[in-house]
């Protein structure tokens, strides 16, 4: 079985807590995914779009692009939000 020590969460505690990392590594992971989930792959409430459509929308919007305008190639938009927006 594969430990860890690490410091106690109070400075100055001088104790070592060993923690198992497969069990550390499985709850942190957890704890990603749901926030992965929650921030990115659900859709928001107030208007139903994910992060990334909204800056799509958002880009679009500010590139000027409307239906009665001419194309223009999605990859265009797509660089556009991927160097302005993209965190």
């Amino acid at each position: 079985m594969v430990r860890r020590s690490t410091k106690a969460d109070t400075p100055g505690d001088g104790r070592i807590v060993d923690i198992d990392v497969s069990d550390e590594m499985r709850a942190s992971f957890l704890e990603y995914a749901y926030s992965v989930i929650y921030a990115r792959a659900l859709p928001d409430a107030r208007d139903g779009l994910k992060p990334v459509q909204r800056r799509i929308l958002f880009q679009m919007a500010q590139m000027g692009l409307r239906p009665e305008r001419g194309h223009v190639k999605s990859a265009r938009v797509v660089g556009e939000v991927m160097g302005r927006l993209h965190p």
